[in-house]
């Protein structure tokens, strides 16, 4: 059974082909590909994840998907950064742009976000945000916390995601709390969106750009 219905479909349809500029490539990690699993990191929603992928890049040619199984192809998930599944990593050449867990209910918006952003190769950011992120002398890791019932997540995730396809100096995950108690538990995730930076800053809310900057720049400062 599809999970994009047929209506919500054509309307994806039409908003990627009107707004897409250029193609995007999907990399996926999952790990039901091989049947393997690692003892205690059962993957949740590895397979409704790839479902809602495949069905996605249907939607448009300009759309790609890789597949790859998180244990079988280990040194493909060393060389992406990806410590976790299910995950999605934005435009692969880049790296920086990932998703963990299953972009449903309102991160599906960050889901589509992503993919335009990718393809237009901006962020769209203020000038005054570029300029900022792009004296970075450090790297910064971005970690957002959401779930898909938030109305106020997809705010921060793509804020995120913009600051690290800006940036060759950002990373960020967002992170579908859901699917990774044990990282809730270690970050202390009470309430969503919980953005952690460099595991030196952390908020939670949906701040604007620049309040959002101004976290990123002192996270960049401490040592």
């Amino acid at each position: 059974m599809p999970l994009i219905p047929d209506k919500d479909r054509q309307v994806i349809k039409e908003t990627l082909d009107k707004d897409m500029k250029g193609p995007v490539k999907l990399v996926f990690f999952t790990q039901h590909e091989s049947g393997l699993a690692i003892p205690g990191q059962e993957c949740l929603f590895c397979r409704e994840t790839h479902q809602l992928l495949e069905e996605v890049v249907t939607i448009n040619s300009l759309l790609s998907l890789e597949v790859y199984d998180f244990v079988k192809d280990a040194a493909k998930a060393r060389e992406y950064g990806v410590t976790k599944i299910p995950a999605l990593i934005f435009d692969g050449e880049k790296k920086r742009v990932r998703f963990y867990g299953m972009p449903s209910g309102y991160e599906f918006v960050t889901l589509i976000e992503g993919i335009l952003d990718g393809s237009k190769g901006d962020s769209g950011l203020a000038v005054e945000t570029k300029a900022a992120l792009k004296g970075l002398e450090r790297d910064v890791h971005i970690q957002v916390f959401v779930t898909p019932t938030c109305p106020y997540c997809p705010m921060a995730a793509q804020l995120a995601h913009k600051m690290a396809l800006e940036s060759p100096r950002i990373t960020a995950d967002v992170v579908e709390s859901t699917g990774f108690p044990q990282l809730v538990q270690r970050y202390r995730v009470r309430a969503v969106p919980k953005v952690v930076i460099n595991e030196t800053v952390s908020f939670e809310g949906a701040l604007p750009e620049k309040a959002f900057l101004d976290k990123v720049l002192e996270a960049a400062k401490k040592k």
